[in-house]
């Protein structure tokens, strides 16, 4: 274990160096990154809202059995019947209580969908600001390697030049001195 638990430090100092190296890439890590929590944060609303929806269908259900029994209870009330009214009653107050308790789950769904949103519209604010950042720093480097290429040119362009006019120069000393060493012939040739 240790042997990985080194290579794993090893590997996550790498990567944390060269981020650090290449603030670029650290940019679009963490743009990355937000897009994966946006994308999550998106499935989590729709998710929430599903339940939502089902949570108020069976609030409405549960409503209509409550209005049911009650009825049912008024029936048997009219009709002297105590034994069937107090077990409608009690069918009544247990769907009352269950009809309570969906409100409240629904209440906390929505609830969770208002912070699921926020927490959205926080990662979306915060994606875009990363975003100019990438987008400044693109062309921060852009530019950089602009300038680099217009140095490197200007030096090569230099270069170039001096070596062009180098060789002229080569050529002029060479035939300065081939005449030279002809007219040092002559004149030993005629002494």
């Amino acid at each position: 274990m240790g042997l990985f638990d080194d290579l794993s430090r090893f590997l996550e100092n790498r990567l944390e160096e060269f981020l650090r190296n290449n603030p670029h890439l650290e940019l679009e890590a963490l743009l990355e990154q937000l897009r994966e929590q946006e994308e999550d944060t998106l499935k989590l609303v729709a998710d929430l809202q599903l339940q939502e929806k089902r949570s108020q269908e069976d609030i409405l259900s549960t409503a209509q059995e409550i209005q049911r029994w009650h009825i049912r209870v008024q029936k048997a009330k009219a009709a002297g019947r105590e034994d069937l009214a107090v077990a409608a009653q009690e069918r009544e107050a247990a769907l009352l209580r269950e009809g309570n308790q969906r409100w409240g789950q629904m209440q906390g769904l929505k609830e969770r969908i208002n912070q699921s949103k926020e927490l959205l519209q926080k990662i979306q604010v915060r994606r875009q600001e990363v975003q100019s950042k990438a987008t400044a720093a693109q062309q921060a480097r852009a530019t950089a390697q602009a300038q680099q290429r217009l140095e490197t040119d200007g030096w090569s362009k230099a270069t170039s030049s001096y070596s062009s006019s180098f060789d002229d120069l080569e050529d002029k000393f060479r035939r300065w001195e081939t005449q030279d060493e002809l007219e040092q012939m002559k004149r030993n040739l005629g002494k």
